[in-house]
């Protein structure tokens, strides 16, 4: 069937099509991670994100063009998690803008929204890389758009996409020299083209039902168990409801771009307290502890309807030595650290960060995931380390929702960075840009090296990996790969110019035994005499030592 044009229900139709083909190839995106360490996780992350975009979709009736672009464009920027994700979020973000208050588009309208969509998505990197998916983006909608003439269908659209999408992948070996020694193309690059290819098979009339149900699905968690003997017939209630709401502003009630979160949270404050509200796009997310939750229900049911409804009886969550939750104290500044493993919160936490996110390695938060967190403080200027380089976009992406406060997000890309940061952090100083300055100078006195294992054949750096020896390395700079650990995490600390160092800090993780980390702790003694050795249980999953030298 030869379509001359693009409505809402065929456009959700392909989105979900692109969600179930990339969800079936997730393990194969992964495994092209470049660095041969068990952290490939750009599958995931996209997957993630592309499903924030979902659903979205089963939260509307109906599915208008204009309905099904706006939800797409708030699902997928909330939901984003990871480099690749952000990127492919902007991209549909750009994509969907220019479908807003239309019923159908032309296949030239098509194409021009997917020229937006490639500036949207360049302009959300501060400083864009080719050979990427921003690459593989671009020369696929340039090739496609230049072909559009009289003739062109929105089948023949995405087949010259898809076909572009193909050799500009091949080719990003050739403009990335790290792709091309680790032999492998762009994983973010080849999950966009995997959900291109998922459009393109719902056009032809292919039913991706059965892939879908065949694919590993993502797992919701669990609801809470009730403790009822918390709250019984004889019970007062002191703690209110924690009431969270999620509020699609509707036309037929207000005008949603003029909509005022001003005057909401003027209402909330009548009946509440630790209130946050803030509008995405059309979406409005609230959250207020009151006795009255009806009256929450009343007031926003004026300007839109429901997404979600979360109403939970804090005296449930709390028993009789537990005092009655208060609005947490206005401070000048709040700080958030995002940090895997027990040992490596707890630091932060002792360091003076107000509030931890859990992520790291194959575990990226999304966008979302900062909000809630910004949800939590009352604070002016929020300070984020988001202590991955695969975090740092989806940190500065809720930094651009999020309105109660100024987000700073710092780029800071281990946790050797955070805990240099945080050790000389001085929040007494009144000027934010003083601070950063001082935060930056703090991380650049520091270097993190890391040890964990090789999931695959290569060479990097000139050094040969083997799949199972342990690998060591630095700033993607690869030092070691040895059949015995301790081997390479020795090599680790040559490489890293121990011997001009006064301090090493070994974050060892889950795995490590004490016998393991004492023989470490010897050897380093041994060798470098002058050099004074901590230890911390950072419990982190992917690397057995992370090491950070001062």
């Amino acid at each position: 069937m030869a379509r001359k044009f693009l409505n809402g229900n065929l456009f959700a139709k392909m989105f979900r099509g692109g969600v179930a083909y990339l969800r079936a190839h997730v393990k194969a995106v992964n495994d092209m991670n470049v660095f041969p360490v068990p952290d490939g996780d750009t599958g995931d992350n996209m997957m993630m994100t592309m499903e924030g975009g979902a659903k979205a979709l089963s939260r509307i009736d109906g599915e208008s063009l204009d309905s099904v672009a706006k939800s797409l464009m708030d699902g997928m920027l909330l939901g984003a998690r990871g480099n690749s994700g952000v990127i492919l979020s902007q991209f549909f973000a750009g994509i969907s803008k220019e479908f807003v208050g239309h019923e159908e588009v032309s296949v030239e309208d098509v194409g021009h929204a997917l020229k937006k969509g490639i500036e949207q998505a360049y302009s959300s990197v501060s400083s864009p890389k080719e050979g990427t998916i921003l690459t593989v983006a671009r020369e696929s909608v340039e090739y496609a758009v230049s072909r559009i003439n009289d003739e062109s269908t929105v089948e023949s659209l995405f087949k010259d996409l898809v076909t572009e999408m193909d050799a500009s992948l091949k080719r990003t070996p050739e403009i990335l020299a790290v792709l091309k020694e680790a032999g492998v193309v762009d994983s973010g690059g080849a999950g966009l083209k995997y959900i291109a290819e998922g459009f393109l098979k719902i056009l032809n009339g292919e039913d991706l039902e059965t892939l879908e149900a065949e694919a590993p699905q993502t797992t919701s968690s669990a609801v809470a168990d009730i403790d009822f003997s918390k709250f019984g017939p004889d019970s007062v209630m002191d703690y209110g409801y924690c009431t969270e709401l999620l509020v699609q502003l509707m036309n037929a009630k207000t005008d949603p771009q003029t909509f005022d979160v001003e005057e909401l949270k003027a209402f909330l404050a009548t009946i509440g307290d630790s209130i946050v509200a803030y509008k995405t796009g059309t979406i409005v997310k609230l959250h207020v502890h009151t006795m009255q939750p009806y009256k929450v229900l009343e007031y926003c049911h004026q300007f839109g309807e429901f997404l979600t409804l979360k109403i939970e009886n804090m005296s449930v969550q709390h028993n009789e030595t537990v005092e009655k939750p208060k609005e947490k104290p206005h401070k000048r500044y709040g700080v958030v650290a995002v940090a895997n493993g027990d040992g490596i919160r707890d630091l932060y936490t002792k360091l003076g960060a107000d509030e931890i996110v859990s992520g790291g390695q194959t575990m990226n938060p999304s966008a979302q995931n900062f909000l809630e967190v910004f949800e939590d403080l009352n604070v002016d200027h929020i300070i984020v380390f988001p202590n991955n380089s695969n975090i740092i976009l989806a940190a500065r992406q809720a930094a651009k929702i999020y309105e109660n406060a100024q987000v700073h997000v710092i780029e800071s890309k281990n946790v050797g960075d955070c805990y240099a940061a945080l050790s000389t952090l001085d929040l007494e100083n009144e000027n934010v840009d003083e601070i950063i300055e001082e935060i930056n100078a703090s991380m650049s006195e520091v270097e993190t090296g890391f040890v964990t294992y090789a999931v695959r054949n290569t060479e990097m750096n000139g050094v040969k990996v083997r799949e199972g020896d342990y690998i060591s390395f630095c700033d993607k700079q690869m030092m070691a790969s040895e059949p015995e650990i301790l081997d390479s995490a020795m090599k680790l600390l040559e490489g890293m110019n121990a011997s001009e160092c006064d301090i090493v800090n070994i974050f060892y993780g889950k795995s490590v035994t004490e016998e393991l980390l004492d023989e470490y702790v010897s050897k380093i003694e041994e060798a470098y005499p002058d050099i004074e050795v901590q230890t911390l249980d950072g419990g982190q999953d992917v690397y057995r030592f992370i090491v950070v030298t001062e």
